[in-house]
Formats: structure tokens, sequence, C-alpha cells
């Protein structure tokens, strides 16, 4: 195989611009195969606000042309999009990579940083030890890596490691700031009928006031009739609903009215906050 050297590269700037910028890791053999690009944002929240990074993410397209390879021979691989990296099970995209690279179809793997690849020391150095036969590089915004290479597979062990660890630090960090919130009973990821969350985080009783109605029937009923089965049965026979408040999409907040059952009847009895208590599961 023939390696492009640098001199190569600046004697053919002037028919590619880009050339003199080319990893001397690049071979000829690592052209003729595909460049993947690989993109990843960790959760449908990261994908709608922070476009910056998939922006980013997209533009290494550009970046592999720049390395030398034809555009009809940069396969962009996005199906990821939402899903973490912190293990390989239903990331598709990620197991569609190591696919094509385990088919010999790869020269090259584009990321952004290695984390987009992989939080998992497992899946990190399975993706590394593949690479490694295939002869496929790796790249990343800092450089281009060989995985056969001590040197390179010393630094991208490293950046497999710190990835994973930068998954468990950001974990911990949000769950003690959970912790916190919970101990001055300010953590809330849902309220029972007849409640609402205020933009400030508060909990208020639901404005509604047909809705504050149905609830306090609901137990004024129970400890007359003394059992969920007749109250059930009372509220059917009644066409008394249980007032809902939409969680998410368009109808956000909006009350609906819906048929009780006895599974939330009992959630509901059951739930601490009706009685003035605070509680997290």
């Amino acid at each position: 195989m023939k390696t492009l050297e640098a001199t190569d590269s600046v004697a053919s700037s002037t028919a590619h611009p880009a050339a003199a910028i080319r990893s001397s890791k690049i071979e000829l053999s690592h052209l003729e195969r595909l460049a993947i690009v690989y993109i990843r944002q960790s959760s449908p929240h990261q994908v709608l606000e922070n476009r910056e990074s998939t922006a980013r993410q997209y533009a290494l397209v550009e970046h592999a042309i720049t390395m030398g390879w034809s555009k009809d021979r940069v396969l962009v691989i996005d199906e990821d999009q939402g899903q973490s990296g912190k293990s390989a099970e239903n990331r598709s995209g990620f197991q569609r990579l190591l696919t094509e690279v385990t088919m010999n179809h790869v020269g090259i793997v584009f990321g952004l940083e290695m984390s987009r690849l992989a939080r998992s020391s497992k899946d990190w150095h399975h993706l590394l030890e593949v690479c490694a036969i295939f002869d496929t590089l790796l790249a990343d915004q800092d450089g281009v890596y060989t995985a056969c290479d001590p040197n390179d597979r010393l630094l991208l062990g490293l950046k497999g490691t710190m990835s994973e660890v930068e998954l468990h630090t950001m974990r911990n960090r949000l769950r003690r700031g959970a912790l916190n919130k919970a101990q001055r009973g300010e953590l809330f990821h849902g309220v029972p009928f007849g409640y609402v969350i205020l933009q400030n985080g508060e909990v208020a009783f639901d404005p509604d006031e047909q809705a504050q109605h149905v609830v306090r029937i609901i137990f004024e009923k129970f400890d007359e009739l003394g059992a969920i089965y007749s109250l059930f049965h009372y509220l059917v026979r009644n066409g008394i609903d249980l007032p809902v408040r939409a969680k998410s999409g368009q109808r956000k907040g909006e009350l609906d009215w819906r048929r009780p059952s006895l599974a939330t009847l009992c959630q509901m009895l059951h739930h601490p906050i009706y009685a003035g208590a605070y509680s997290t599961p």
C-alpha cells in the first residue's frame, strides 16, 4: 500500500487545495473505502435545543472531503439521534457502523468527539478491536488515529475512559442536585388529579373548580362507602370522569376527562400529597 507522504500532498495542493492538510496516516487503501460520519445526540431534548453541536457534527462531511474522500464515498449515520451512548443496545446506527467496518467497507470513522461514538468502555474497545483488524482509521476534531498503532491506541483508550467517567460524573451531579431538591420538598416528577405544577415549580390546586370538586367527591365517597370497588361502581354509574391534564404533546397542560379505573383510583387514594405529605419515588 502506498502512503500519501506529506511531499506528495504539498505537490498536489494545486489540484486539491485541501490535500495539504491530509494526514500521513491516510493511505490509498483508506480512500478507496467509505468515510463514515457518525452523528449522535444523547437525548431528544439535546436534538431540539443543542442544534449547534448537531450542525458541527454534520460539518464533518466537508471535513472528510477535505481529507481526500469524494462526496459519494462519505456515508452519514445519524439514526442514533436522541440515544444515550452509555450502551450499544438500541443504537441501530452504532450497530450499522460496526457491520460496515467488519465488512471491510470503511476506511475511516469520523466523530466530533470520541464520546459521540460510545461512552461505554466495553463498546469503545470493541470498536477499537474491529478497526484494528480491518485497518480502519478513527478521527475526531483533534486528529486522525490508527487503532493498530500502540501510541494512538493508548490515546484512544484514554479518550474512551474519559468519556465513560464523564458520563458517570454528569449522572452523579444530576442525582445529587435532585436529592438536594427533594430534601427541600421541591422535587416533583408529576402531581395527581386536582393539582398542577406552576411555572415557578410550586404545586397548587387545579384552577378548574370542577376538577377540584371531583377530587373532593372521590375522597368523600370513599369515606362513606369504605371500599374502592364500591367507589369505582359509584363513579361509573353516575358518569363521573377523572380530570387529567396532558403532560406532553401539543395539548400539554390542557384539561381532559377520562373514565376511572380501579388501578387509577388505587394510586390516587394512596398518594401522600392528598394527606399533605411529601415523598419521592
